[in-house]
């Protein structure tokens, strides 16, 4: 037992990349396209990996309800994620943009009843992050890290975090506190709790 205790321990958890609020918005502001500034809000609004984004129907966005049915995700599961006005308006705006009103997918190819290719999703995001200045290596994955990061910083419970990121383990979700600066600015360090330099003076 003992053994596998230290095979555990020897693992590496690589920690994610996150983006600050700020940089999120400094990547967002360099998107032109509505197609893709509606794809960029969608991944970081609601934490969905690119897959699922793409395979988005138009019947999964309920402005009822105010939420999104995530179809088929990890696992093959399916899930609910948040509908943000914010996001429902950007949705709204898009969809009244297309010519070709698409009748499945709601990101088609164009003139074709396929989903976006995921490649130009990434070269689009890459290059906003790139062009705004960012040194981080911006991609649709960093904004999902960025989501739940941003969650658990603003006091959302990260049971809640670990359904709506499809999360089939705790652990998985829980990593997010390794990242999250509120964690580390909220504790206390022991050093302020003595008079360490009053100490010098006598």
């Amino acid at each position: 037992m003992a053994d596998k205790i230290y095979s555990l321990s020897k693992k590496k958890a690589k920690l994610p990349t996150v983006l600050s609020k700020q940089e999120i918005l400094a990547v967002y502001k360099q998107i032109n396209n509505i197609k893709y500034k509606t794809i960029f809000q969608l991944l970081y609004g609601t934490g969905i990996r690119i897959s699922e984004a793409l395979s988005l129907r138009i019947q999964d966005i309920d402005s009822k309800r105010m939420i999104i049915v995530v179809r088929g995700g990890k696992g093959d599961k399916d899930r609910y994620v948040m509908l943000s006005e914010k996001l429902l308006k950007i949705l709204r705006e898009y969809y009244k943009s297309l010519k070709i009103k698409p009748t499945t997918y709601l990101f088609c190819q164009q003139n074709i009843n396929k989903p976006v290719n995921p490649r130009w999703i990434q070269h689009k995001i890459s290059l906003a992050g790139k062009t705004a200045g960012i040194q981080k290596q911006v991609t649709p994955h960093i904004l999902r890290h960025s989501f739940a990061t941003h969650l658990l910083e603003d006091g959302v419970d990260v049971r809640r975090i670990q359904l709506l990121m499809g999360h089939t383990s705790l652990r998985t979700t829980a990593i997010y506190m390794n990242v999250s600066a509120t964690f580390v600015t909220q504790t206390a360090s022991p050093l302020d709790s003595i008079d360490i330099e009053g100490d010098e003076n006598e």
